[in-house]
């Protein structure tokens, strides 16, 4: 009898809604355990791993599986693996007789799909489970290829302990990748999962000996390996204790754990851009440098390595790691902490400058003591040049040129633009830091400061690439895990810095004298060229260093992390040293390529660095950035009138104009020129003039040093007690010419040659009227502080 058509109706929804239960019986995700956080080198080896936050070693499935461990745990489990649809009858009748005649459990009939629904699942096997199993299994196998299931038996294999997945074994137990284990390292890990508690190693070796011998004899028997492969595997040792597993970068892995969000990864493991010989290599490198410098209490030391062509993560070692040593802190990332800079942001201003058109590469900054608004920065030794070039400046570091240079640019606008570099940690307003901005008075990160000076190269590399246009992805942050980068072409005339301004940064920062080298490496043709500058904070807090190539940016960082000064910490010689020794790792390349469109020749005085003026006699043709052309005339060539003798300055007054020698005098500011011709003894100061000659009115002669007008300074009290004096200092042209000096309009004293005078006047605004003995006069105020007012 023929079923109805409500009937066949009826059926049908059944063995659909039957179909679609099946069909929704495997979650989406079989697997929710947390697994462990792994980075690998861009060569696939292990650098560092944390355990999962369930306490176990549990890696993220891998892209493949070993084929040692396929044949091993295949001929182990389940050897018709490739035949069966998740469920093998054949095994499972055979383990039902084997059982019912032991009347124990002495095999099982699992399949390793079978295992992969139970490991998924973890719950207690009824009757009932095992048949819901059987229908996972098959429902697994119509989702999955057999490739991937063994890849998940493979990941969530339980392998003793806490050690969860075939990759985290291999670590643990052998301390190297799965797919360097030998036959009988293999067959060892391979016989763990079937029973993991019982079968520990180095608890139950006999026991794991003989499984493994018996595993090896099957798989010479499946034809797997030969019998003489067989038998050496069999002389090889079981493992003893788990081992550590490698931290070749673990500042880089806390740093992805933080980041894995925000950079949408899904998986806990990222295959990294970091080249291992490399980063194992400045491992060694900043271990050595640490163990000598612990002997001065400088216990933190860090180096980053940007590949600039590709603004790939080299190498990055955020901290000497020592766990076991609490006080060294060395689990600080020093590459992410806000630090001050020191000096290492002067390269920065200098380019700037030339961008903008306030200098030329050999301008001429004073270097003078200085008073602004009560901050007075000190160069290094301490000592002035009177006046130096703007790259010399650079190359030495002078403090005073730099905030002389800084105070033209304007704070403000270096500030602005250090922002748009890539500078983030500029979270106070421009006022707060000030002038104070060019010697360290800021934070920067090491990421932050490396990733500047790698878009600066990157501007550089891609001159001819983008045919003199500009790209403001060179400025992009490097990545250190691999990804497919895309080019954004957005093109543009103009940029932060140009061509020619960074190009000739470069060049000044190449021309600084190597730690230990004496200025002999040019000799050598092996050695790298290479841009670098260095830097020490203030407290000498921090020690810096920083380097460039067309083709790497290297930045090293020394000091504590706690914020402990300690003398000795000084860039040139703590930090230098580490980022040459890094510099030889990597391999040499060319040089930056002249941007020969983004440069203007422009004659240039040599004396003075400034575009030249008529009076300049002695004039080169220079190339500068194009910005130079709108920098001003030399200020410090003038012509002067001479007696016909060449020995006196004369006007129309005491000298007729056909018995005059005109000549261009190079002169300096008094405060300049006193300092000046110390360091150079070419330098010739002006002539005296003639005897009758009134020359009253409009002539600069004297300068006072210190203090600078409408100053506030201090007087401190002697070691006595009593109260100390201030030492007031002024230059005068004629060095032989007397000054008569006044405070209040009251005369205190005659000084000759040296203009120097210690007075102790009493709290409050002064009047300071120097007089020379032709009449020219200065008049200046200062203001002393009360004792009491000190702190105000």
């Amino acid at each position: 009898m023929s079923k109805t058509p409500k009937a066949i109706i009826f059926t049908d929804i059944i063995c659909i809604l039957l179909l679609l239960v099946f069909l929704s019986l495997l979650p989406a995700k079989l697997f929710k355990s947390p697994t462990s956080f792994v980075i690998e080198a861009s060569n696939g080896n292990l650098l560092s791993a944390a355990i999962a936050s369930d306490g176990q070693w549990r890696f993220p499935i891998a892209d493949s599986v070993p084929v040692k461990f396929k044949d091993c745990i295949i001929a182990f489990e389940d050897k018709r693996f490739y035949s069966h649809f998740g469920v093998d009858f054949l095994a499972m009748s055979r383990a039902m007789r084997q059982n019912f005649k032991a009347k124990s459990v002495v095999s099982g009939g699992s399949t390793l799909t079978m295992q992969v629904i139970r490991l998924s699942r973890k719950k207690d096997r009824t009757v009932w489970q095992k048949l819901y199993e059987i229908i996972l299994a098959f429902r697994l196998e119509l989702k999955y290829s057999k490739e991937k299931i063994i890849g998940l038996y493979a990941a969530n294999a339980p392998f003793g302990s806490n050690v969860v997945g075939l990759e985290a074994a291999s670590w643990r137990y052998y301390g190297r990748d799965a797919k360097t284990l030998s036959w009988g390292e293999m067959a060892t890990l391979a016989v763990l999962p079937n029973s993991p508690s019982l079968v520990h190693p180095g608890k139950n070796s006999t026991r794991l000996i003989r499984k493994r011998n018996d595993l090896l004899d099957k798989l010479a028997k499946l034809k797997y390996i030969d019998q003489s492969t067989a038998n050496l595997a069999k002389l090889e040792p079981v493992p003893g204790k788990p081992l550590p597993l490698p931290q070749n970068a673990p500042h880089l892995l806390n740093r992805f754990k933080q980041e894995r969000a925000s950079l949408a990864i899904k998986s806990t493991r990222i295959t990294s851009t970091l080249n291992e010989d490399i980063q194992l290599k400045i491992n060694s490198i900043l271990k050595r440098y640490n163990n000598r410098y612990r002997a001065n209490d400088i216990n933190n030391i860090s180096a980053l390595v940007l590949n600039a062509k590709t603004g790939d993560v080299v190498s990055y070692v955020g901290n000497i790691y020592q766990p076991e040593n609490a006080d060294l802190q060395s689990h600080v990332d020093m590459i992410k902490a806000p630090r001050s800079p020191g000096s290492t942001l002067k390269p920065l201003l200098y380019a700037s400058m030339l961008n903008d058109g306030f200098i030329l590469p050999h301008t001429l900054i004073p270097d003078v003591p200085t008073q602004i608004a009560g901050y007075s920065p000190q160069n290094y030794d301490l000592g002035y040049d009177g006046a130096i070039a703007a790259d010399k400046a650079l190359s030495r570091s002078l403090n005073i040129p730099a905030v002389k240079m800084l105070q033209q640019y304007k704070y403000e606008r270096f500030y602005d633009k250090l922002k748009k570099l890539g500078i983030g940690t500029l979270n106070q307003p421009a006022d707060h830091y000030g002038l104070s901005l060019i010697l360290g008075g800021s934070e920067v990160t090491m990421w932050d400061l490396a990733n500047t000076y790698m878009g600066m190269v990157r501007t550089l590399n891609h001159f001819n690439t983008y045919k003199g246009l500009y790209n403001p992805a060179d400025y992009n942050q490097a990545t250190y895990y691999k990804t497919n980068k895309t080019d954004d072409k957005d093109y543009q005339r103009n940029s932060f810095l140009d061509h020619g301004a960074i190009w000739a940064t470069f060049n000044a920062m190449e021309e600084v004298m190597r730690p230990g080298d004496e200025g002999l490496w040019e000799q050598f043709s092996s050695s790298q060229r290479v841009a670098w500058k260095t830097g020490t904070s203030f407290g000498f807090r921090d020690a810096w260093a920083i380097g460039l190539t067309p083709n790497y940016v290297v930045c090293v960082w020394i000091g504590n992390a706690d914020g402990e000064g300690r003398p000795g910490l000084v860039g040139i010689e703590a930090a230098a040293p580490v980022l040459f020794d890094i510099f030889r790792l990597l391999p040499n390349g060319k040089w930056f390529e002249t941007p020969k469109t983004k440069l203007k020749k422009v004659k240039v005085c040599r004396q003075s660095g400034y575009k030249a003026g008529e009076s300049c006699p002695d004039v080169s043709d220079e190339l500068v950035p194009t910005a130079g052309e709108k920098t001003v005339i030399c200020p410090f060539h003038k012509t002067i009138h001479l007696d016909r003798t060449g020995a006196y300055r004369v006007t129309d007054q005491c000298e007729s104009v056909n018995n005059m020698q005109h000549k261009s005098w190079f002169i300096l500011p008094p405060a300049m020129e006193y300092y000046y011709k110390i360091k150079n003894s070419d330098y010739k100061s002006l002539p005296p003039f003639m005897s009758g000659c009134n020359v009253s009115g409009g002539n600069s002669v004297m300068e006072l040093i210190y203090p600078k007008n409408a100053a506030t300074v201090y007087i401190p009290l002697e070691l006595d007690g009593t109260r100390g004096k201030i030492v007031l200092n002024a230059a005068h042209r004629n060095q032989s010419s007397k000054i008569y000096w006044h405070i209040d309009n009251e005369y205190v004293a005659t000084t000759t040659n040296y203009h120097q005078l210690a007075i102790s006047p009493p709290p409050g605004k002064h009047t300071l009227t120097l007089v020379d003995e032709n009449g020219e006069r200065l008049v200046q105020t200062f203001t002393v502080l009360d004792k009491e007012k000190k702190g105000i």
